[in-house]
């Protein structure tokens, strides 16, 4: 079948079952809700792209709430400071999207008066917005006829197309199958009705097709083997280990911050030894006191993007808040940047 001769059903199959069946989502403006006069707020929009990269929609729609709750606009979250909001996003992950989030919000408040740009390749240009983020904003949010594309509709076009080249290496290629399809009338509903599609149909395993609208023009459905793709590289995840040192006085813990540039930038950490290919022989050597550190029973274990990471945890007493660091209550770390990692850590050297 001849996918480009069909271009035209694809597109209307496609926005008729989103009119009936696309997701409800609190950030999103349905074409009933523009109907009522509803418009797309492009800080709500912007706030929940950044949020769900790389995070499920169950778990980023909180963080959503909480943060539209604290800050209702971009310039109140530009005023913000800046550990509060690091300490807001903690346990969402990849941290480096929370400190381009501020930037962002700083650099539309100063530069901007407080209004986002209207056009993809203006959107570009600001932090931690990349290609998908810009062309879902300029669809959305002011009915730019964009190519939006992400993990989802990569996985659709492949199937509509049976295209067996393997990602990421593929991504540029997807992307380009996709754009003829896209539809530059209701733009930000073909964009969302598409990566609908992929999240609640056309899913990585056991898809639906006969749900699928689509299913009348998709290759691989005709092949009887979807699941196959995308094809993806697999690659083995490398793994590093390291120590903490989790010192406690009284009802408080020792953390310090982490550089702004680099993995977990900017959020809070037990002091600790670097994280290398190796366990290091005498960890304590390294140990912010010269305490008596007691090693906790069991290993913390944490999941990167790019390695796995095994933390052996120590702890040990103080009287005195020495050495000079962020003193937190370890009850009451919600106040504090905390990632899930740290979290880990001290919840291994609590119980021990």
């Amino acid at each position: 079948m001849n996918i480009e001769s069909h271009i035209r059903k694809l597109r209307q199959d496609l926005l008729s079952w989103y009119d009936a069946q696309g997701r409800v989502l609190p950030w999103r403006i349905r074409p009933e809700d523009r109907a009522s006069g509803f418009k797309a707020d492009p800080y709500a929009v912007w706030l929940s792209e950044i949020m769900l990269q790389q995070t499920t929609v169950a778990h980023g729609a909180p963080y959503w709430e909480k943060f539209l709750m604290r800050w209702p606009s971009v310039i109140d979250l530009a005023n913000a400071d800046r550990d509060e909001v690091l300490a807001m996003w903690a346990g969402l992950g990849y941290y480096a999207r929370a400190r381009n989030l501020y930037k962002c919000a700083q650099l539309i408040r100063d530069e901007y008066s407080g209004n986002f740009p209207s056009t993809e390749k203006e959107l570009l240009t600001l932090p931690g917005i990349g290609p998908y983020t810009a062309a879902t904003m300029a669809a959305i949010c002011f009915g730019q006829a964009t190519n939006i594309v992400d993990s989802n509709v990569e996985r659709v076009i492949a199937r509509i197309y049976a295209e067996s080249a393997p990602l990421p290496k593929s991504k540029t290629l997807l992307k380009k199958l996709a754009a003829p399809i896209a539809d530059p009338d209701r733009p930000g509903d073909y964009g969302q009705a598409l990566m609908d599609l992929g999240a609640v149909v056309c899913t990585p395993k056991s898809p639906d097709c006969n749900a699928c609208p689509w299913s009348f023009a998709c290759k691989a459905r005709m092949y009887g083997n979807p699941e196959d793709y995308p094809q993806k590289i697999k690659k083995v995840r490398p793994v590093k280990y390291g120590a903490a040192f989790a010192l406690f006085s009284g009802g408080k813990i020792l953390l310090r911050q982490r550089p702004d540039k680099g993995l977990l930038g900017g959020m809070l950490e037990l002091p600790g030894t670097p994280w290398a290919d190796n366990m290091p022989d005498d960890p304590c050597k390294t140990a912010p006191s010269t305490k008596n550190w007691e090693k906790c029973e069991g290993r913390v274990k944490h999941v990167f993007t790019h390695f796995e990471l095994y933390l052996d945890v120590y702890r040990a007493e103080t009287r005195t808040q020495k050495p000079e660091g962020i003193w937190a209550e370890h009850n009451n770390l919600g106040n504090f940047a905390v990632p899930t990692l740290t979290k880990k850590a001290i919840a291994l050297a609590l119980n021990s």
